[in-house]
């Protein structure tokens, strides 16, 4: 094990400042190393995938495909409403700014690439904690004393679904939803137009 630094043991529990953005809060913590220890919810051993694999080509050709899907047929209310028209061009570049990520995180989660108890490869990892997790209403609190990695494994209570985990250095791993983490980074970015786009595609909560 490598020697803790003296600065490590004099402070064990730096504090964020509190006007630190939340994405610059959430690298600050990712790999920040732990000496406290916490009871663990969940200790069961972590499969490792090679550093090597970066393999993405599902879902660029995805992305693309979606970035070139036909829009929809416009109704009556468009050539008459300008504020409907405004609300579906609007719509529409939330979609295309969501997407990539989303299909992302359906690939992760409901195809063979990854086991339950996978750790996420380097790329699929940086993509989902700069994209998703830095977005979370409760970050930090999913992060606690320092981000390990970000794994694939059956929900805690819903055994026949598959979520994302936080591991932390104590060894604690802790569930969060990727939709919530949209959620947050759509009221973040388009907050004029956030709620009726979660209201119409967002029906279900997510903890």
């Amino acid at each position: 094990m490598a020697t803790v630094p003296v600065l490590g043991r004099a402070i064990p529990h730096l504090r964020l400042q509190l006007n630190t953005t939340l994405p610059a809060a959430v690298c600050l913590l990712i790999r920040r190393p732990c000496y406290t220890t916490t009871a663990a919810e969940f200790n069961r051993p972590i499969k490792k995938v090679p550093s090597t694999s970066t393999s993405t080509s599902t879902y660029d050709d995805k992305a693309s495909l979606l970035s070139a899907k036909p829009h929809p047929p416009k109704d009556p209310k468009w050539e008459n409403d300008p504020d409907y028209r405004k609300w579906k061009d609007k719509e529409a570049e939330i979609f295309q700014d969501i997407d990539p990520i989303t299909l992302l995180v359906k690939d992760i989660l409901h195809s063979d690439r990854y086991m339950d108890g996978e750790q996420l490869t380097p790329t699929d990892e940086k993509t989902v904690v700069e994209k998703l997790l830095a977005y979370h209403p409760h970050s930090e609190d999913k992060i606690g004393c320092g981000l390990d990695s970000i794994m694939v494994d059956r929900h805690p209570q819903f055994r026949n679904s598959r979520c994302l985990f936080v591991v932390r250095f104590d060894g604690v791993w802790i569930d969060f939803s990727y939709q919530k983490c949209i959620r947050a980074y759509i009221r973040h970015k388009y907050p004029s137009y956030a709620e009726k786009f979660i209201k119409e595609h967002y029906k279900r909560s997510s903890s």
